[in-house]
């Protein structure tokens, strides 16, 4: 008999897209599946759409705890060989998971990962499927997910004992949950293996950014992220010079990302922890003066100097904005 398959759907105010979810697990070529769904104090219509699958799939609906909460509590229940994770509002083509079950079968790896693409809702009503991203064999997983390289949830099938040897989904976190499942998983000598195809969709709502509300949060949760994976990397003596430049780079993306939120501070952190991490860290950039100023002064003066830059033209664009606000307050058109 094939090996059971579980598919843990997380629910939060879903309801546009739960039953889409349900129904494209039910729509699987391979029949060996439970579909858990964990309905996390939804206060929408999310439950009642659930319950009409009720005789059909595992339902437990629970007070509001975060989705990495329910999922936790879905991996409990579940009883499956292969652990699938869906978010409710994302879902996956019918071959998916016998193409991943059969791969992993083959193989004998602990991980599949496969390719991916938007579903994009525009705010006058409108869907389009964008282009496939390819999600492309990675050499060292976890040195790709230390650098920032990403797959949808979806895109994923585990091995139970690969999930049971990691450890949970970290419930403290509120961004880049996915990031660190991945990470803390591929870091316990699991075997990762890539197939090719596309038969995951991950929906995205209008023209998305990450707000500056949000960014923050952002933020925080991927350096704790990295700095959990540092750790744990250090305690297994496996903080390799490529693990430490991977790291490098990402906590200098994320100083980044804090200079333009007006965060100088944490800007100022975060590029300490980059040089802590790797003392000779270089930013490889196609800006010619940048990489003048760094081969000539090194990475700090020339950070520095960016630095500047960056404040004086936002400074700059804040005055030239007040101005055309007061003449357009005051009906200046000269």
């Amino acid at each position: 008999m094939s090996p059971l398959v579980s598919v843990i759907i997380p629910c939060f105010n879903a309801d546009r897209w739960i039953a889409e979810a349900i129904d494209s697990c039910f729509n699987q070529t391979y029949s060996n599946i439970e579909i858990i769904v964990i309905d996390d104090g939804s206060t929408d219509n999310s439950l009642e759409i659930i319950k009409k699958y009720e005789k059909k799939i595992i339902l437990e609906s629970l007070p509001h705890k975060g989705g990495n909460y329910a999922r936790n509590r879905g991996f409990v229940i579940s009883k499956g060989k292969y652990i699938q994770f869906l978010d409710a509002d994302d879902y996956i083509l019918p071959e998916k998971i016998e193409r991943q079950v059969h791969f992993l079968e083959a193989t004998g790896a602990d991980i599949v990962y496969g390719d991916w693409r938007h579903k994009h809702h525009l705010p006058d009503g409108t869907s389009f499927l964008d282009k496939v991203e390819i999600s492309g064999t990675q050499v060292d997983v976890v040195e790709s997910l230390l650098a920032n390289w990403w797959t949808a949830v979806a895109s994923l099938l585990y091995r139970r004992t690969a999930i049971e040897k990691s450890g949970d989904w970290d419930e403290k976190l509120c961004a880049a949950q996915d990031r660190d499942f991945f990470l803390s998983v591929a870091i316990t000598d699991v075997k990762v293996v890539y197939q090719s195809g596309c038969y995951s969709i991950y929906r995205r709502y209008g023209n998305v950014t990450v707000s500056s509300s949000s960014t923050p949060i952002w933020i925080e949760s991927h350096y704790a992220v990295l700095e959990k994976a540092e750790k744990k990397l250090k305690q297994m003596n496996k903080l390799t010079i490529k693990y430490r430049y991977a790291l490098a780079k990402s906590y200098f993306e994320l100083a980044r990302g804090s200079l333009l939120i007006d965060n100088y501070s944490q800007y100022l952190r975060l590029l300490e922890k980059t040089l802590i991490v790797f003392p000779d860290f270089k930013r490889n950039t196609t800006r010619p003066l940048y990489l003048i100023i760094q081969s000539i002064c090194g990475f700090r003066h020339a950070e520095r100097i960016a630095c500047r830059i960056v404040l004086l033209r936002k400074s700059f664009n804040s005055i030239i904005d007040s101005f055309l606000s007061t003449k357009k307050k005051y009906g200046i058109t000269h």
